[in-house]
């Protein structure tokens, strides 16, 4: 079937000078999270180990023989930390969603007593047939409020920009999610990563194809490569430190 896209933000007439690089935009990158990460800061401003822990379905926890984001995104902070234990827990479940997300959050996340929780959620509820998106809406909401009970920071993490999900029986559940995830997230301050417009620059800025970001084994076309799974990783981990740094406003809880 014919992919469709989403609207993409207007292009801004970038102005070249001699010792600039010839397209300021490559290599892309995520937009920075508009809340601070206030808990995460706090531990690393102090003593002790770090824990994240990551709550997901099989882009979380690993498809095939790609390595998940969280393996990179644990690589990368304790790079960027050399001095800090940091441990990134993964606590993903193939083919899950929200509902059931939602039903081992306190076993699986609050009990682990995080300084970050990292909920990726959204891309089962537009691929697998039968969910219902408000239930699934309803379920990130009661999930947030419940994470936002605890001493933890939570960044959700967005659909991937995959072919399965672009086709024209699934583009309109596609964009709804996406908006709910959206309106939910700033509903209650929670930072969202924005996988889905990454990836979605990785071809369309930095021109690689839907074979590059998406595992070329993968028949449903579907699950992110090793490619996209540590460029995910890594700007995950950028944007993380950004929020625990500086700027922006403070999360709800």
């Amino acid at each position: 079937m014919r992919r469709q896209q989403l609207p993409a933000a207007p292009c801004e007439r970038v102005v070249q000078m001699p010792d600039q690089q010839p397209n300021r935009y490559i290599p892309a990158h995520v937009e920075a999270f508009p809340y601070r990460l206030p808990n995460f800061a706090n531990q690393l401003n102090g003593p002790g180990s770090i824990k994240i822990v990551a709550i997901g379905s099989s882009s979380t926890i690993g498809e095939g023989d790609i390595v998940p984001y969280t393996y990179r995104l644990e690589t990368a902070l304790k790079a960027k930390y050399p001095n800090r234990m940091i441990d990134v827990l993964n606590r993903g479940v193939k083919g899950q969603e929200a509902p059931d997300e939602l039903a081992r959050m306190h076993d699986h996340v609050i009990a682990e007593a995080p300084a970050l929780a990292i909920w990726q959620v959204g891309t089962n509820a537009v691929w697998q047939p039968g969910h219902n998106l408000d239930d699934v809406a309803t379920a990130i909401e009661k999930g947030l409020k419940l994470l936002g009970g605890e001493p933890m920071d939570v960044v959700l993490m967005d659909l991937q920009y995959a072919p399965a999900v672009l086709t024209d029986d699934k583009f309109d559940a596609t964009r709804r999610v996406q908006s709910l995830i959206n309106q939910l997230a700033t509903a209650v301050n929670v930072n969202v990563f924005h996988r889905f417009d990454l990836m979605r620059k990785f071809l369309d800025v930095e021109r690689h194809s839907f074979d590059s970001i998406i595992d070329p084994t993968d028949t449903d076309r579907l699950h992110q490569s090793d490619f996209s799974a540590r460029r995910i990783g890594y700007e995950l981990s950028e944007a993380i430190a950004a929020g625990a740094a500086h700027g922006g406003q403070a999360q709800a809880g």
